[in-house]
């Protein structure tokens, strides 16, 4: 059963008339994925790199439709210039879920230290920011970040806690464990 967060997203991608996700694959986002894939109405679109996402969201309402991107908090660092030239500069609309590392109960050092610098980078290029650690939270904030993207014009990402997905389990997880055993 998905998760009532991812339910409650594309139940807004639809009432938002969301056209195109374009998304790198990720644990924490398989169930939206997944739901986007299945849906007729939504073109659901793998990326190689997560800066492509951010073209392809200009493109998309460049041509008269509305896009959503869904990436892990370790590719945010890939979009930057694309998010400085392109839609800071020509004020595109923007609308990213971004599914956190490098918080609570993160294991895996290497995650740290992008997990930290997600919000404050995405704010210093005045990307609105939503940091959610419930169903309730995210429900709110990817309605809420919808309406702005699409209305104003704005760039939004709403970050998807580790509180709420989970911490994903990293090889050190497993050493600790089997000399515990």
């Amino acid at each position: 059963m998905p998760d009532p967060w991812t339910t409650e997203a594309h139940r807004l991608f639809k009432k938002f008339n969301i056209k195109t996700v374009g998304y790198v694959p990720d644990a924490g986002l398989t169930d939206l994925i997944n739901s986007c894939e299945a849906d007729n109405d939504i073109n659901a679109v793998v990326m190689t790199t997560e800066e492509e996402g951010i073209g392809l969201s200009a493109g998309a309402w460049l041509g008269g439709d509305k896009s959503a991107v869904l990436m892990q908090s370790s590719g945010v660092g890939n979009t930057v210039n694309a998010i400085a030239s392109i839609i800071a500069s020509c004020q595109f609309p923007l609308f990213m879920i971004v599914t956190m590392r490098g918080q609570f109960g993160e294991s895996n050092p290497w995650q740290i230290p992008m997990g930290q610098a997600v919000a404050p980078v995405l704010k210093s290029l005045g990307v609105q920011v939503y940091e959610v650690q419930t169903d309730q939270e995210a429900t709110e904030a990817i309605e809420a970040g919808l309406k702005m993207a699409f209305v104003s014009n704005a760039a939004v990402a709403v970050l998807i806690g580790q509180k709420l997905i989970g911490a994903k389990s990293f090889i050190a997880d497993v050493a600790e464990e089997v000399t515990h055993v």
